[in-house]
């Protein structure tokens, strides 16, 4: 029998969001419309609840980031589901500060030396990035390309520049 999994309903100046959760963790985030939206739960049973206690917490934390606060990351239970290279990606995405960008190359670098390896692709790196479940709040979207280019983010190339403009990153310095 598949588990329960709970979804809510959060309408930001991004378009709807739709927010997962086991019951009290966040396992998914996704903007409408975004690629690999709501891949890690499908198959479930998935019921609409607003009321839980980590939907409440998550829609206040959505409030304050998108009026330009700085919410930290673990004021929220997140359990993303992933393989264990895509969850040491992630770990390295939400260590990303507020307002600050990180590009490939540097966490493949990262990933690299956790791995005890010489080297990583910044390809399979971004791969992990472009699966992160929980869009937003594991700041996916402060990622860019060695040259200062915004490539690639599920949520569309808009979305990512409207993220990075909430943090009043200077977006003028990336290319498209």
């Amino acid at each position: 029998m598949n588990k329960e999994i709970y979804i809510t309903y959060y309408n930001s100046i991004l378009g709807k969001l739709t927010i997962a959760s086991d019951g009290e963790n966040i396992i998914g985030l996704w903007i409408e419309g975004q690629k690999c939206f709501e891949d890690t739960i499908k198959n479930e049973n998935i019921i609409e609840k607003d009321n839980l206690e980590i939907f409440v917490k998550t829609k206040d934390w959505l409030d304050k980031y998108f009026r330009g606060e700085r919410p930290d990351i673990k004021e929220l239970k997140l359990s993303p589901k992933g393989s264990e290279f895509r969850q040491n990606v992630w770990k390295i995405l939400c260590k990303i500060p507020y307002g600050q960008t990180i590009t490939y190359g540097k966490i493949a670098k990262e990933i690299a030396a956790l791995m005890n390896k010489k080297s990583m692709s910044a390809q399979a790196v971004g791969n992990a990035v472009g699966h992160n479940p929980i869009s937003i709040i594991i700041p996916c979207h402060r990622v860019v390309g060695i040259n200062g280019s915004l490539t690639g983010y599920a949520g569309g190339i808009d979305k990512k520049i409207n993220l990075l403009s909430i943090e009043n990153i200077n977006i003028s310095k990336f290319s498209i």
